[in-house]
């Protein structure tokens, strides 16, 4: 058979199969997954910054609901501690009754039997210390509702979901000691922190059960007569006499509960910085005496007042401080030794109980 001239010779067409892409095709792909990225990372972070705050108020819902449970159980008691100066209670460690010479001591001895009875630490090196050293109501008052709940003093609820040192101790209470707790082995010997006494071992012990949520001082202590104030040197102490009645308010005494703060955010920890909550600008969210979540700014909170400059020359006093952290707190917003004074709102508020911190229903600017 004789093939044409044309189709002799004809070379074949090779397919081959692409096996990547072109420099072009790559960079294209690159440049949408970054743009994708940019556009999907920060509504992600918001999610997840959505979720955070959500829970957070629902544990002071929940908290909240439980401190009117144990007020219906308990004479319509504010919870606090309820162990009293001159009467003997058991001491675990020793199996003796023991009397303390006034209420904050017996308060650390309740803390300390809470936790011994919630964690079995009654005996050797890991053994609940007794807290005196410092003031028990500061950031454990919380301990009294979490033995009114069954004992549970590590639960989540406890912290705010964002507060990520905390959760992480929550898990390891013993050997988190080891680092990462405040103030071990005397550091950070940095200008800037508070160096007020953490380092006991009777305090250090106790950071894993304390809370995210601070409890009001008025909460625990008296609107007027012999109290504790601020300390001027660090937000975080008080000082006064230990003769001062505590722990024995009422819900009946609160004036304006849906105006009055109980419970707060330390931190506003869904804002950039974790401003503390003394910030006009921080948002934290508060827990109100007839049971509310109140997001509002603190900067539309009424002044903060000291106990014991309510009066001066016929006028109140504006008590402000500057905010210094602990080593494993958010740094002040000016950083580390920053001097900005700082309204402290409704941690101390003029008239206590019978004052209020919030205009309801609505809200507007004081202290400006």
């Amino acid at each position: 058979m004789n093939i044409p001239h044309k189709y002799q010779n004809k070379p074949r067409r090779e397919h081959r199969r692409r096996t990547g892409y072109s420099l072009i095709e790559l960079t294209i792909t690159i440049a949408i997954t970054a743009s994708m990225t940019a556009v999907i990372l920060p509504a992600l972070n918001s999610m997840r910054s959505n979720m955070r705050a959500l829970t957070s108020e629902g544990n002071l819902s929940t908290i909240g609901q439980t401190a009117a449970m144990y007020a219906q159980d308990n004479d319509d008691r504010i919870y606090s501690f309820t162990w009293r100066a001159g009467i003997p209670y058991l001491d675990l460690s020793i199996g003796i009754y023991y009397s303390s010479q006034n209420d904050f001591d017996a308060a650390a001895r309740q803390a300390q039997n809470i936790l011994q009875r919630a964690t079995g630490r009654i005996h050797g090196k890991g053994k609940i210390l007794s807290p005196s050293v410092r003031t028990p109501y500061r950031r454990y008052t919380h301990l009294v509702l979490a033995d009114y709940m069954g004992g549970n003093v590590n639960d989540p609820m406890w912290a705010d979901p964002a507060d990520d040192n905390l959760l992480k101790w929550q898990n390891d209470p013993i050997n988190y000691l080891e680092n990462g707790v405040p103030y071990a082995n005397g550091l950070p010997d940095v200008f800037g922190y508070d160096e007020s006494a953490w380092t006991s071992n009777s305090i250090r012990q106790l950071w894993p059960f304390s809370s995210s949520y601070r409890a009001v001082p008025h909460s625990w202590q008296p609107d007027y007569d012999i109290q504790f104030f601020p300390s001027i040197n660090t937000p975080h102490g008080f000082y006064g006499p230990y003769t001062t009645e505590v722990g024995e308010r009422r819900y009946h005494q609160v004036q304006f509960p849906s105006g009055k703060v109980h419970l707060f955010e330390e931190f506003d920890r869904e804002q950039l910085g974790n401003p503390y909550f003394a910030y006009d600008h921080a948002a934290p969210a508060k827990i109100m005496f007839d049971g509310s979540i109140n997001t509002l700014q603190s900067g539309y909170a009424n002044s903060s007042v000291s106990p014991r400059d309510y009066f001066y020359d016929g006028n109140k006093i504006i008590w402000v401080q500057t905010y210094v952290p602990i080593d494993t707190f958010p740094v002040p917003m000016g950083g580390l030794g920053d001097q900005t004074l700082l309204n402290m709102r409704y941690h101390w508020t003029l008239g206590g109980l019978s004052g209020f911190d919030y205009h309801t229903p609505f809200a507007r600017p004081f202290g400006r």
